[in-house]
Parts: C-alpha cells; structure tokens; sequence
C-alpha cells in the first residue's frame, strides 16, 4: 500500500524523460497515445537508465533519475524494460495509459557486464581473453590510498605486495609470475584513461632511502575514489593488441564518468585511526640479563667488562621497556575528504571531484603523507549521434614527510630491554654519559618529497557511414617529484663535538613527461548469422624524463642544511636526460557466429627508441577463439542445470623493452674525479646494438561454467608463458674495464599455473542477498634453459629447471649436542662450511598458491562485506638480520630454549656475547641456511566493511549513508618476524586501520 501511494507521488510531481528515436531517420507509425509510467526495483526504489522500447517498432526511451518516462505506442504494443544488472521485462500496454513497472535483479547477466580492454569493449559472456575486473564498489570500501591495494586478494593471477606500512610507499605487483631474469624488467603497463602511465620512481636511491621499494611510488598519486573499474588483462588475447608494453600484463584504470540526469552533488567524509598489526614477543628484562651473564660465562669473560652498561648495573637493571611501541607503535590518524558534482543532459554529462587525503605514521614526531586530487570529466554528443567527445583531466599533489624509519624499526627490535630513557630531565635527548647511542636520534635525519601528476586525455569518435567509426585518442602524463633528505651532525653524540661541517643534504629533482596519439578505424557489419568487427589502428608516444641529484655537505650551520648555496663541497650524483620513442601499428579481427562460436585476431608491429637500429622493430600477435557451448540445441529445453557454458583458448606472442634507455649505446660520464682541475669524462658502457626483445609466448585455456540461472559461477585456467632470448649483463673480462655488456641470452623462463575462481548467489530475497567469490591461484615458475649458466654471475642464485626466486642455502643440522653450536652438512666434503659448493639446499620463495574470498551481505538497509586474503609461501624469518644470541642486543623468546648442557637437543646454539669464534661462525652460517628460512603462510581479514542507508536519494531528496570500514583487522601465521606479506623485520608492517564516516547525496 506504501509503495503504491509513493509511486503515484513520485508520478504526479516528477518530470518525465522526452521519448526518443532509436534510429534516425526511420519512418515510424504514428503513435495513438502517449504512454508514461515509473520503473523501480523490487523494493519500490526509482531506477534510472532503464531502456524502454517498443517491440517490433523504432521507437524508445530512457528512464529519469526519479524513474519516470514517457513514451509513443500503441494500445496493443508491447513495451521492454531492460537495463545492466535487471532481469529485461516484456509487458503488454492492454489499452493503459500508466504503467508501474518493478525489475527483477539479475546479478549475474553475463551479456550485459561491459569490460574494459582497453582499445575496444567486450561482454563478460563474448570475451576470449583473460579479463579481471575490480569495480568502484568494492574499491571505495577499503580505507586505502594506493590503487594497487585495492586489488589484493580479488583477483586470481595477480600478485600484489605491500612493501611496507609506511603512507605513501610502493606495492610489488607480479602477473602470472616473473618473466624476466632481470628484477626491473617485471612490471605491468599501466594505462589510466587509455594514457600509458609510468610506474618507475623518479626518486634517487641516497635520497628515498626511508622510503622501502625503490621510492616513491608515482601509483600513489591516484585516488583510489577517483576510479570507476580496474581491469587485469592476463593472456595473450587480452594484451597482443598492447604489444611489447603488455609482455607482462596490463593493468588498466578507468576514471568516473558521469552521468546523464538532474545535477547531484555528493559528500564523502571519514576519519580512522591505524597502529601497527604485530609485535614480536621479545625477551624482558629479566629474561635478557640473563642471556647476557650466561654468554659471558659461555665465553669465559670474568669479570664483566666495564663497557657492558646493560649487565654491568651502570643502566637500571628494574627497567622494562618495550620499544617497539615506544619507536614505532604510535598510533597514525587518517583524513580524507572529498566532493563530487555530475550530471547532465543526454548529449552532455560532466563530473567534477575534489579529494583530500591524510595520514600520519606510527613514528614519534609528526610525519606523514599528505594528498589533494582533482578530477575533472566531460562527455558530449552530438544530437545526431555522429560525433562524441570525451575529455579527463586528473591532477594530483603529494607530499611526504618521514624520518629514517628503518633504522628506527631495526633498533627497536635490538635494544636492550633496560637502555636509558630517552629524555633528560631537560627534555632533551638522553645520551646517558655517552653510554649508548639514542634511538630518536633517527628523527633528526628528516625526509621530504614534494610531487605532482597531471593526466589528460581526449577521445574523439566520429560516426563516418553505417558501421564505420573513426576515434582518436590523445593523452599526456606530467610528473614532477622533488626530494630532500638531511642528515644534520645532531644525530650524534654531543660529547664527539661533531660540528655541522659533517652535515649532509641530498637533494633531487625529477621531471617526466609523456605524450601518445593514437589514431584508429573501427568497422563492424553482420552477414546473416556472422558478425564482422575490424579494428585497425596506430600509436605514436613519446617520454622524456630528466632528474638532477646533489649531495651538498659542509654546512656552516644546521639551520641552512636545506640550501645548496650554504654547503661547502656539492657533487653531482646524477644528472641526466633521456628521451623514449614508441610507435606502432595494430589491429583486430573479431568473428561472433550465432552468438555462440568467437574467433579474435590481434596483431602489433612495435618500434622502440631502446634497441639499436637494425633491431627496433619486432611483430607480436594472438589468435583467441570461444565456444559458448551452452547455446547448443542440447541446452535450448530450459530443462538444464547448466545455465552458461563457455570454453576458450588463446595462444600468442609479446615483447618486452624494459631494459632502460640508450642501453645499446657507448655512453660516458663524469665520475666526480678530476685532473688538473678539471672534470673526468669516463666511459660508463659498451656499444651494442645487437641485442633485441625478449620474447614472450603465452599459452592458455580455460573454461566457465554456471548453474542454475547463473546463480554459481565457475571458472578455471590453465596459462603456460615462456619467456625467452632474455635481456641480461653478459660477463666479460675484468680486461676490458667493464663487467658486463648488455645482451640477449637464450634463456628460457617459463610460468605456468591453475587459477580458479567461483562466485555464488548463496540467497537472493526482496530485503536480504548474500553472495560470495573466491579466487585461486597455483603459480610454478622455472629456468627452462640457460647456456652456460655455470659461468654467468647468475651461477650463485640460479638453478635451471628451478624456480627464479630461489635461494640458494646451507642445510642446518640442528645443534651439536656436544658444543653447543649450530652444524651444518658438508656437501663438497672438504671439511669446511664455507664455499658456495656447501650451499645446496633450494628454498623457494614464490607462493606456492594465494587467493582470496569475499562475502557480500545486504540485510534490509545494512551492508556487510568481509574479504579474507591468504597465501602459502615461505620467507626469510627473524633469524636472517639477527644479531648473535648473547650479545647486546635483544631476541625473541624462542632463544630460551638453547643449548646449556652436553647432550641438550634444541635448535638454538648456546648464548655468546660474539667474541668467540666457533659460536660467531655458526651463526654466521645459520643466517645463510633453510634455518633462517620457514613457513611465511598466512590468511589475513583484509577487508571488513559496514554500512547503513539513512535515507535515499531518490525518495527523500537526500541521501544519506554511514560506513565502518577496517584494513587488516586481523592476521593468523606462523611467521616468525612482524608480518609474512612485507618478510621483512626492516620496516613498519601493514598497518590496521579503522576508520568511520559518512556520505551525503544531494
């Protein structure tokens, strides 16, 4: 009865949508009557951009935002509602002159989910490539502000790691494996908005050393809430069409649109807080003067010397402190804020949207990251549907602020549990007589960095004749970064009268900036029962990128250590230019017969700038092909479990250029050294211009099925990628003055595996729907080939038939019940652990398989989501950068249980302070060995998010919703260190955020 009262409101005082021609220029009957109505879902909610049309006849319309339209037809006609995500209803007019329709939700309507492949669209049902898709929706729930996390754990054959909890630091991201022997030469394309994005840092190492992997990340200049869907293009079919720069998967980003309808106005605003995941258990102070006096015993040390302040009773021997959370277990406050206006009629629709970002770190001071973003969207047509124009802008400023934060991590789990505070009664920082050196010193050293990404793009399509389209697109990238890190003389110790001529400042500058045109014909045609869509095309890009670096020390004070001009002694550290050229010419063959048999053609000629002459040109192509096997007379009954049936295969060849710029050239350099006062020329590498693409084949099949009405969707593959004629260092004699010169091998990689994948409708009523996904994924890499290996420099840490990222280790046999210290077996037999040949022992350190399972609840107003990540891998554990039990220098727990006594069996050799050898030796070896290498396995509650609709939009006017949302709430492992996905105890892990909020519709 409700329902029905509001619908008659919202039809009395709502605007009807203005009917339109499907196809101009038709002669359509003439219309008896005038047919209006309002079109919402099942719950009585308005829906917009419902298409409705005459069956049988060219005639349509579009509903409004408040669901209303208008319509010419008939008394006889028979009108069809369909829209994305909707169930299409038929319904006979019957001689009414209103009509109340309510859509049935399709969750699952394969035909209509449009995905991105970057120079053409396809239907998730028509696909033949590999296509991942992560929407706005599941990405605007995680308080993330890297794109890149917003992908972890939902999509199979994408491995995406955290380096490190830091804001504003970088995210590892492997598709389907390491193709290239060379660690640099791995990445994926990112394109956002059809413009190639370049992912390398313009950082300098000297500089960004607070900033774990390589940097600053320029992917951190997005906004994750400025992106409608990132699409993951994986197999041959779906990346050929990219060429060399899809070698190692595409990554494509699409921003918000908007949309046709009234101007709406949205508010976001949430606020959360952050703290570090995990501690380790280490020992108390108890515990740890224990450690110490019995490793002083152990090496025969009486009495205890004068300069052991721990043990010694110089420092108080009552005092605990836990420093990790005194060094890094602040909590870190995060802000973000942003605003959105769009709308528009049906030939224009803009969107306008302004974020800020902020997040403090964990550190004591205050530090942080700070971001503000703009995006700017247009989209027109013209009234005759010929010409379209769509115009983005993106525009992003970062800056970061952060101490030595490593260092500070690395001492926290050292120190001694009973050191000296960290204050005097002054406030100033304790030295404590020159005892020990203060942690907070660290903060002294600061690190800055200021940057800026500008992303434009226009797409122009113009409708030539029937079938035939011409479209353009023309994009440019601009990203400046400017750094500063200071080193003043107040990290040490007043009493070594240490001046400010021992100051250091690094600065550096970067700029790069790239252009693309690509210029494309699009033709489809259907004869009878075969659709015909040609794609032709052709790209011209070009970047150039330079960046100046300057090491300034001297300083006649601290407070000018920020100015070049004040330092005494400046020297270049790097200053360089380059310039990258790309073009090539591409196209695409698609075949759709009978909507159910799909052939897809695609081939590329690339041209690269980074190879020599004779070599800068190289074909690369795909052929995919799709059965949708489901569409067969033996399915057609309606009696069938199987509602969607689909196998597909795809096979072809990519290339990969990542290899840096001017490579093959001879290329010289001014190495800082001088002869009579004048600045060296130095040659820095070896002409060769004979080297070339690697090469990239992948090989894949897959099949997807669904049940019941598609309410479960199964889908698995089978990929197979060889990489080979690899770009690495070839060796040469220390005679020539080089190393290495640069060149193709014909090493062979190879990367094979299962992903798997279901999504279910578990429950689907008028008020509540439960839906799940899971994805899985079982990599295997290996060295297929590698010609004379033996005499390579890779000799030490690669093994063929094995995978890449392997290490290569020394096997412990456990402790010497006897002497107290670790054994090892000696494969070589020489009697001496102490040469690579004793180093045999393989540890793999790739997943073994990795996933993901999402759980989506809507109950009435409430909506639940939880994603759990998990993986099954192995890392290096504590036991890699620790310190020898004994000395001092605090451990976990676990070295309670050592070796005391003749014939004790443990796995921890006796305490030493590291004076004596055999015990130093031992560990020294045990840091080398499968010891310090166990399980890293872990399943992770990445995503929990709550929200409640207060009010909505389109029936009260406003729309109001409140969230919860939380990030790593929670993570079970075995992992000895501070967290399994960083396997690292060198930085700040992943943090756990919480965070509350609102958004207001207007």
């Amino acid at each position: 009865m409700r329902r029905g009262i509001l619908l008659v409101l919202l039809y009395v005082f709502l605007t009807p949508l203005f009917s339109f021609n499907v196809q101009a220029g038709t002669v359509l009957e003439p219309p008896q009557s005038t047919i209006a109505g309002i079109v919402t879902d099942r719950s009585g909610n308005p829906l917009a951009g419902v298409n409705i049309v005459v069956e049988s006849k060219n005639v349509g319309a579009i509903s409004a935002l408040d669901g209303s339209f208008s319509i010419n037809a008939g008394p006889s006609d028979v009108l069809v509602f369909s829209m994305v995500g909707y169930k299409t209803l038929s319904l006979p007019i019957g001689g009414r002159e209103e009509l109340f329709v309510a859509l049935e939700e399709d969750i699952t309507v394969l035909g209509e989910v449009v995905l991105n492949a970057g120079y053409y669209t396809v239907s998730e049902r028509e696909r033949t490539g590999s296509i991942e898709k992560v929407s706005a929706a599941d990405i605007e729930k995680q308080p993330v502000s890297n794109p890149l996390a917003a992908i972890q754990g939902r999509v199979s054959g994408a491995s995406v790691v955290q380096t490190s909890g830091l804001p504003g630091t970088n995210f590892s991201i492997q598709i389907r494996g390491q193709n290239s022997i060379r660690s640099g030469g791995n990445d994926p394309l990112y394109v956002i908005d059809g413009v190639p994005f370049s992912s390398s840092s313009l950082g300098e190492q000297q500089a960004s050393i607070p900033i774990p992997g390589q940097g600053v990340s320029p992917l951190n200049n997005i906004n994750p809430n400025d992106i409608e869907s990132i699409e993951i293009l994986k197999d041959a079919d779906a990346t050929a069409i990219y060429g060399s720069r899809g070698a190692n998967g595409v990554v494509l980003i699409t921003t918000k649109k908007g949309r046709s309808g009234d101007t709406q106005v949205t508010f976001d605003v949430s606020t959360g807080m952050g703290s570090v995941s995990n501690y380790l258990n280490l020992l108390s102070t108890e515990e740890y003067l224990e450690m110490r006096r019995e490793a002083y015993v152990n090496d025969g040390i009486e009495p205890i010397p004068s300069n052991a302040y721990d043990v010694n009773g110089t420092w108080n021997q009552e005092r605990n402190t836990n420093w990790q959370r005194e060094l890094f277990g602040n909590t870190s406050y995060m802000t973000n804020v942003q605003g959105s206006v769009s709308g528009g009629s049906e030939q224009t629709q803009f969107l306008l949207n302004g974020s800020y970002f902020s997040q403090t770190d964990v550190f004591p001071g205050d530090f942080g990251n700070t971001k503000v973003s703009g995006l700017a969207n247009l989209n027109h047509r013209s009234e005759n549907g010929r010409l379209s124009l769509n115009l983005s802008t993106n525009f992003i400023s970062e800056k970061n602020d952060l101490p030595n934060g490593s260092s500070l991590v690395v001492e926290a789990l050292l120190l001694p549990p009973n050191a000296p505070s960290l204050y005097d009664e002054d406030g100033e920082l304790n030295w404590e007589d020159s005892t020990w050196n203060n942690p907070l010193r660290h903060l002294e050293s600061e690190y800055h960095s200021s940057a800026t990404t500008l992303i434009s793009n226009a797409g122009l399509t113009y409708h030539i004749m029937d079938g035939l389209d011409f479209r353009t697109n023309l994009g440019y990238t601009e990203n400046h970064l400017s750094e500063l890190r200071t080193v003043p003389s107040t990290i040490y110790d007043p009493a070594f009268g240490v001046g400010s001529e021992f100051s250091l400042a690094i600065h550096n500058s970067g700029k790069r900036s790239s252009w693309i045109v690509e210029p494309q014909l699009q033709w489809k045609h259907q004869f009878g029962n075969l659709k015909l869509d040609i794609l032709t095309g052709l790209s011209f890009q070009e970047q150039r990128s330079s960046r100046v670096s300057q090491r300034a020390t001297g300083f006649s004070s601290n407070s000018l250590i920020e100015s070049l001009s004040a330092a005494s002694d400046v020297a270049i550290l790097a200053d360089v230019e380059q310039q990258y050229r790309y073009h090539a010419v591409f196209g695409r063959l698609n075949l759709n017969y009978k909507d159910r048999y799909f052939l897809n053609l695609t081939g590329r000629r690339d041209g690269s700038s980074r190879f020599g002459p004779e070599k800068r040109f190289a074909n690369f192509g795909a052929i995919g092909a799709a059965w949708l096997f489901s569409e067969e007379e033996l399915f057609e009954n309606g009696q069938s479990f199987l509602s969607f049936g689909k196998l597909r295969g795809s096979y072809g060849t990519s290339g990969n250029d990542q290899i840096g710029d001017y490579q093959y050239l001879d290329t010289y350099s001014f190495g800082g050294t001088q002869y009579q006062n004048n600045p060296v020329l130095l040659p820095t590498r070896l002409f060769n211009p004979n080297f070339s693409w690697e090469s990239n084949k992948k090989l894949e099949f897959g099949l997807e099925l669904g049940f019941w009405n598609d309410r479960i969707m199964l889908s698995g593959n089978y990929y197979r990628n060889r990489s080979s004629n690899q770009l690495v260092g070839i060796p040469l004699p220390g005679t020539t003055g080089f190393s290495s010169i640069n060149g193709n091998l014909k090493a062979t990689v190879e990367n094979k595996g299962l992903e798997f994948e279901w999504q279910s409708v578990n429950a689907k009523g008028r008020d509540f729907r439960w839906t799940t996904s899971f994805n899985l994924t079982i990599p295997k890499n290996r060295l297929v080939s590698f010609p004379n290996l033996e005499g390579s420099t890779f000799a030490n840490s690669l093994v063929i038939g094995e995978p890449l990222n392997i290490l290569k280790l020394y096997r412990n046999l456990g402790v010497d019940p006897e002497t107290g210290i670790h054994e090892f077996e000696d494969f070589n037999g020489d009697g001496v652990i102490a040469s690579n040949d004793d180093r045999e022992v393989i540890r793999n350190l790739d997943p073994e398989y990795y996933g993901g399972l999402n759980n989506s609840i809507m109950a009435g107003k409430f909506t639940f989501d939880v994603l759990f990540q998990f993986s099954k891998q192995l890392g290096w554990n504590y036991w890699r950068d620790a310190s020898i039990p004994g000395s001092r220098n605090n451990q976990p727990r676990e070295v309670l249980n050592r070796w005391q006594h003749i014939g004790d069996v443990t796995d921890v050799q006796r305490f030493s302070i590291g004076q004596s050898i055999d015990p130093l030796i031992g560990h020294f070896n045990y840091q080398q060995s499968d010891g310090a290498v166990s399980d890293a396995s872990f399943i992770r509650l990445k995503t929990l998010s709550v929200s409640y609709e207060v009010s909505n939009v389109k029936q009260k006017g406003i729309g109001c919703q409140v969230f919860l949302r939380g990030q790593n709430l929670w993570t079970w492992t075995d992992y000895l260190g501070l967290d399994p996905e960083t396997r690292s105890n060198q930085t700040v892990p992943p943090l756990r955020m919480v965070s509350i909020g609102t958004q207001l519709t207007f």
